[in-house]
């Protein structure tokens, strides 16, 4: 059966990855991008902001959207829910997802609306599973990022971390909720893979609302650490002596713009139980573009291959955890290993 799937954005970083990694793994597939110009052929005019240019995804008779561009208004959501087509959403920083999620809990949803915007993808919470199959056991999860500057990285990332770094975010402790801010609070942690020692920070991203709020574990965490050891001590100063909220927006978005040739990406879970510590390591070779896009991917395969009733759901609702990580270990650019 032949589908066809709109790219939103698909002509960003993260977008053209999730095409080609799309399009490689499933060659019966129609692949549409959508972009804020006029083009031809499969290059649709689909502008997030101008919902009169939705039109166009009802004449092509689109079966799902993926969404790898910021949609302030959750246009494209709303389009969606109202024409019953199947969504997928890679972008969403924690206040958009919570905001997002409300909407479509609203709705009267008759497709499949996926909220993917966790850490890489929206894979970390499925691989938490992994470690332990009962969420109720888990008293606390921690997630530590190495972020590298020399990684090649998109624009919506950097503009997150511009916007938000001068204003507090949620972490929970004993479920409770605690208001922090970015790069302060360090930790030490020895990160796998030759990285080593690192002193890493607070960091938000949309993990910490869905471990807690979705799937009740009372502490999560999440700290990073940049490939230079200056650069993430100098960040952390700057938050200490409030540099950050003096700096104008342009300003901010000059320090977190920067984008390399490629380096890994890596991240690592720390799950406690009652019976101990459990981690997982994951190193993606080819960056975080590549990780984020083949989540996205895996995600779309699972809508298009097996049952999922219409429904909202958050990406790693959809999987089976062993089955996702053993996908993810098939990946000729991903390595994990697994401690207990």
């Amino acid at each position: 059966m032949e589908h066809n799937i709109l790219v939103v954005g698909g002509n960003g970083l993260v977008g053209k990855t999730i095409i080609r990694i799309l399009k490689s793994r499933n060659p019966q597939v129609n692949i549409f991008i959508g972009g804020r110009k006029e083009g031809t052929g499969n290059y649709l005019k689909i502008d997030v902001t101008d919902p009169g240019t939705f039109q166009i995804i009802l004449e092509k008779k689109m079966d799902m959207v993926i969404l790898s561009v910021n949609d302030k208004e959750d246009n494209i959501l709303r389009f969606a829910i109202k024409n019953k087509i199947d969504y997928l959403d890679i972008t969403k920083p924690t206040p958009d997802l919570v905001k997002a999620y409300a909407i479509a809990k609203k709705g009267d949803v008759q497709s499949r609306i996926v909220f993917s915007s966790g850490w890489m993808g929206g894979i970390v919470n499925g691989l938490v599973k992994t470690l332990s199959g009962n969420t109720n056991d888990i008293q606390e999860v921690k997630l530590f990022v190495y972020y590298s500057v020399k990684d090649l990285a998109g624009e919506s990332s950097a503009h997150f971390m511009a916007e938000n770094v001068a204003k507090p975010f949620i972490r929970y402790e004993n479920n409770r909720q605690v208001s922090i801010k970015h790069f302060l609070d360090s930790e030490d942690f020895d990160f796998s893979f030759g990285i080593g020692k690192r002193k890493a920070y607070n960091f938000d991203v949309p993990d910490l609302y869905i471990l807690n709020q979705i799937e009740k574990i009372p502490d999560v965490s999440v700290k990073m650490t940049y490939n230079s050891k200056f650069i993430t001590w100098l960040l952390g100063a700057f938050q200490k002596v409030r540099i950050f909220n003096i700096l104008s927006l342009k300003e901010r978005k000059m320090i977190f713009g920067s984008s390399g040739n490629g380096d890994q990406s890596v991240f690592e879970i720390i799950i406690r139980t009652k019976s101990g510590n459990e981690k997982l390591s994951l190193q993606s070779t080819k960056g975080q573009a590549e990780l984020t896009a083949l989540s996205a991917v895996l995600h779309t395969e699972e809508l298009l291959k097996n049952f999922h009733e219409n429904n909202t759901y958050f990406s790693h609702q959809l999987h089976q955890p062993s089955l996702l990580l053993e996908k993810l270990k098939a990946y000729e650019s991903i390595n994990i290993k697994i401690s207990r």
